[in-house]
């Protein structure tokens, strides 16, 4: 960050003016010129352009694929809920979680009619959802506020991932998943290339909508050496009783991709399936090495252009 924009940001209340103004431009890039964004993106995040003509680097290919690969079948397993009809023509519905409800709006949410445990997820986007262990600590009208507010956001305009701009905003209500801790249960993301399960993110210490501790390993659970050091967990995590079978399914879930991160937990020795993933971090990852920029990139074969 340079020094000038360090001085606006920290100033109320040219911060809010800034934040306002960058969010706006990135908005109109986003539908005047996603190529054009993406670049300043990666200029801001990386000191200079990225090549988008013979890209090499995971962020690079990310982008690429965003823009020169946007096959319908990612808007429908990009979205929480169209997803759950991709898993189950391919035989795998037991690894999702139970569904309770569908909704179109925040008001037409029928708290009463909820079982005691269950969360509130938005479809068409990410880190827009209500986790409720009892519902008499539910603050109803607050969740009913912020999911009114994540439904209305249109997250292909907030840092051009075009696949969003496809899904029809809903809320699903699912099950609670519980592992047995009282906490959030680990979150294993499966790096899968061409249907090919490489590394596993595994994501711990979990708050809602927000940050964790974090691991990267091989398919063997052998640290991959990719996070920064900063960032990388000082303790063991211990491998999932259901490694192989979300191993196992990912080869058929993400067989049609190039790349895709297949999202599970293991609850109780049971493989439950998350989300899938096309544009993990909106395509710029801070979080690994420049090595690993490169030999994760090495993994993604890029396919023929496909124009939506």
């Amino acid at each position: 960050m340079s020094r000038v924009r360090k001085v606006l940001v920290g100033i109320w209340p040219l911060k809010a003016v800034y934040h306002m103004v960058r969010t706006k431009w990135m908005s109109f890039l986003s539908v005047a010129s996603p190529e054009l964004l993406s670049r300043l993106r990666f200029l801001v995040a990386r000191g200079r352009l990225p090549d988008l003509r013979t890209p090499v680097t995971f962020d690079e290919k990310l982008l690429w694929l965003n823009l020169h690969w946007r096959h319908p079948l990612k808007v429908e397993c990009g979205d929480k809920y169209t997803m759950r009809g991709y898993v189950e023509r391919l035989g795998l519905g037991h690894l999702l979680p139970r569904l309770y409800g569908v909704f179109e709006s925040a008001d037409a949410i029928d708290f009463g009619a909820l079982p005691e445990q269950f969360v509130l997820k938005c479809t068409h986007g990410a880190k827009a959802n209500v986790f409720c262990r009892k519902k008499s600590d539910l603050h109803m009208s607050e969740a009913r506020r912020n999911l009114a507010e994540w439904m209305a956001t249109d997250h292909s305009r907030l840092l051009g991932e075009l696949h969003y701009a496809a899904m029809k905003p809903r809320i699903i209500c699912e099950e609670l998943l519980e592992d047995g801790t009282g906490e959030f249960p680990t979150d294993y993301k499966v790096y899968c290339f061409s249907g090919r399960p490489d590394w596993v993110l595994c994501c711990f210490d979990r708050r809602p909508n927000g940050n964790a501790s974090f691991a990267l390993v091989d398919e063997n659970w052998t640290s991959a050496g990719f996070l920064r050091e900063e960032l990388t967990a000082q303790r063991d995590v211990p491998r999932p009783a259901a490694l192989d079978e979300m191993l196992s399914a990912c080869e058929t879930l993400a067989a049609p991709f190039p790349f895709v991160r297949v999202d599970f937990y293991s609850i109780r020795g049971r493989a439950v399936l998350g989300e899938m993933t096309f544009t993990p971090d909106a395509c710029i990852d801070n979080d690994i090495t420049d090595f690993a920029q490169l030999e994760i990139g090495r993994r993604i074969d890029l396919p023929t252009p496909y124009t939506a």
